[in-house]
């Protein structure tokens, strides 16, 4: 089973004006899409958004909760690196002529 990590982004709560978009669902869309499309440019691939209580301070001494937007990512971890290319290879000999000569020998025995 591969190893996953995952990352998790407030929700974008404005969003994002451009040519052409008019609505203020289209330019939330819009700021959502961005969102999107960089994490998906880092290898993050888009899992779900929840909706998850949190107690912040308020005032001096109560505290409030708060609902928060938050979007989920995902993705696996990378394996350990292959070595890249062919492995090199083993530096070539240079054959001396003494080596030549010693093969060559009557003495040689051979089994």
């Amino acid at each position: 089973m591969a190893a996953r990590e995952y990352r998790v982004l407030p929700a974008p709560t404005r969003g994002r004006k451009a040519p052409g978009v008019k609505t203020p669902e289209g330019r939330f869309a819009l700021g959502l899409e961005d969102v999107l499309n960089e994490m998906a440019r880092d290898g993050w691939r888009y899992l779900r958004s929840d909706i998850l209580p949190s107690e912040e301070r308020q005032g001096l001494t109560s505290t409030t909760t708060v609902y928060r937007s938050v979007l989920v990512f995902e993705r696996s971890l990378a394996p350990p690196p292959l070595p890249s290319g062919p492995p090199e290879p083993e530096p070539e000999r240079e054959v001396m002529a003494e080596d030549i000569a010693r093969s060559l020998s009557p003495d040689r025995s051979d089994t």
